[in-house]
């Protein structure tokens, strides 16, 4: 099995979000999968620019030319896909979206109704990845991915598959905490949480109840997370306007 993360963060190898990944992937590679990571910020990926010359001209090949040809081949040669990002501004970051828009060629321009009455565009190959996202904010709480969480259920339906995971951790600033001596074994046991989904999703295509309502537990009580994030702020600020 090929699992292919495509990690969506402008802070490329620095984020809070490869740390999510990384836990996730050791898990996939313990039950055997083949994995990649694939950091979209260091790739060169320049905007659609909407002609639908991919559909038109050059049926199933975008005529500009750059590192989503080879992105493409690399989505389709996998059997789950992850989008991992943080949330920015309530939806995706820019650079996942540019890279989910150059994604059109796969698909075939016709309409088709699907099952349940809905329309979307006609596929162009006969199977597509499974979709897994992993995303992490800087909020508190779980109503921060309300937004993304429609937004893939609808993409995996354009793409005429499945999203078999949706793993979401507020507090993600917490993870900057790894080295504080009472954070670190709180963020460990969360990590440990990261691998069993990762292990369950290459085991079973799905993670289990338990774990998904274990990873959505605040690591801290949020009282406390809005209290220090708050104060740390503040000691930002004041080190900026010196």
């Amino acid at each position: 099995m090929k699992v292919t993360v495509f990690s969506g963060s402008h802070k490329g190898r620095e984020g809070n979000t490869l740390i999510m990944v990384e836990e996730f992937l050791k898990g996939a590679e313990e039950a055997g999968a083949e994995t990649e990571n694939i950091i979209l910020f260091e790739k060169k990926i320049r905007y659609c620019t909407g002609k639908f010359e991919c559909w038109l001209k050059t049926p199933g090949e975008c005529i500009i030319r750059d590192d989503m040809d080879d992105l493409r081949a690399r989505f389709m040669a996998s059997d789950i896909v992850v989008f991992a990002f943080p949330v920015y501004f309530d939806n995706v970051p820019s650079v996942m979206k540019v890279f989910i828009d150059r994604l059109l060629p796969l698909l075939l321009p016709h309409f088709e109704e699907d099952e349940q009455g809905k329309y979307r565009h006609s596929k162009r190959y006969e199977k597509y990845p499974k979709f897994v996202v992993i995303s992490n904010a800087g909020l508190p709480g779980q109503t921060n991915f309300e937004v993304v969480s429609l937004y893939f259920k609808r993409l995996a339906r354009t793409f005429h598959t499945e999203l078999i995971a949706e793993i979401y951790r507020g507090e993600g600033e917490i993870f900057r905490g790894q080295k504080n001596i009472m954070l670190k074994p709180l963020i460990g046991k969360y990590k440990k949480l990261l691998r069993s989904a990762g292990k369950e999703i290459v085991e079973t295509q799905t993670v289990s109840e338990k774990t998904i309502k274990d990873m959505e537990k605040p690591i801290v009580p949020p009282i406390l997370y809005i209290k220090f994030g708050n104060e740390e702020w503040d000691r930002l600020r004041s080190e900026y306007q010196k």
